[in-house]
């Protein structure tokens, strides 16, 4: 867990080996619980990807959002708290500090991006943190590289309760794969389309059709947004974005499930929907 934009996704990716979460640039890209699993001899670690935390959340979507992170942090055996290593211990930090100092579970600290840091600033931060957060392990690592990974896995492991593993060792999340399809169409929507139009829109998979004789999956997925300005954008010129969000989530779901992949997506608008806790809880929030 950590705040916005600090590489929860992304080092979840990395610690399992595969793209599970979805990455971008903008803060808030998760919204609901993500799980992946990695499996060894020596353990199975289930990773939960959380929302990131902020203290001034407005919408219902976002007050949610965070109200899902922080339930989490009190039905798990370890918890790693991610700082940005760039931006340094700030006020939101302090508070998620704060926080997890109160649970009884093991924390472990990690500092990420330290790829982009210059070393010689790195030992003050490590030293705040400890501050912040005593006898709790810290790691430094970079989750896009991989530095200091197999550190973090050890004492992740190391702390965790003895008992059976909870999935089969081929299993990587416990996601449906209409949500995965639904999160690579809005990862899409986050990297095609710029300031607040990704946050005011929802993607639902209507359709997930299975068709093992043609080797094809056939996806029918609707875009709502909450303004008519905001799905001319969506779809563009002649519907030119939309036909290039479309092209990208489809050759990333082909990779992913192994096989050709037909989507069709659509556009509508719902006014308020960030408020609207009935198609809040369908999307899972």
């Amino acid at each position: 867990m950590g705040r916005p934009n600090v590489g929860k996704s992304t080092l979840l990716n990395s610690l399992v080996g595969t793209k599970l979460a979805i990455v971008s640039p903008k803060p808030q890209t998760t919204r609901t619980r993500i799980l992946g699993i990695k499996t060894s001899p020596q353990a199975q670690i289930i990773f939960v990807d959380t929302p990131g935390i902020h203290p001034h959340a407005g919408s219902l979507l976002n007050q949610r959002m965070v109200e899902t992170a922080l339930h989490t942090l009190h039905d798990t055996d370890v918890s790693v708290f991610l700082v940005d290593a760039q931006r340094g211990v700030i006020p939101a930090d302090e508070e998620i500090a704060q926080r997890l100092r109160g649970i009884r579970a093991p924390v472990i600290v990690v500092v990420n991006k330290i790829d982009l840091i210059a070393r010689s600033t790195l030992l003050p931060l490590l030293e705040r943190l400890a501050l912040l957060l005593p006898e709790r392990e810290i790691v430094p690592l970079s989750a896009r590289t991989g530095e200091n990974s197999a550190e973090l896995l050890k004492l992740v492991s190391a702390s965790l309760p003895i008992g059976v593993a909870l999935y089969p060792g081929d299993e990587l999340t416990d996601q449906s794969e209409r949500v995965l399809a639904q999160e690579a169409v809005r990862e899409q929507l986050f990297l095609h389309t710029q300031q607040e139009v990704p946050y005011t829109t929802a993607v639902v998979v209507e359709e997930f059709t299975e068709k093992p004789e043609k080797s094809l999956i056939f996806i029918r997925a609707v875009i709502y947004v909450e303004r008519p300005s905001q799905r001319a954008i969506i779809i563009g010129e002649r519907g030119s974005r939309l036909k290039q969000i479309g092209q990208a989530a489809r050759l990333q779901l082909a990779h992913f499930f192994g096989c050709k992949v037909f989507l069709e997506l659509f556009v509508k608008v719902s006014k308020g929907w960030t408020n609207n806790l009935g198609m809040l809880k369908e999307l899972g929030l």
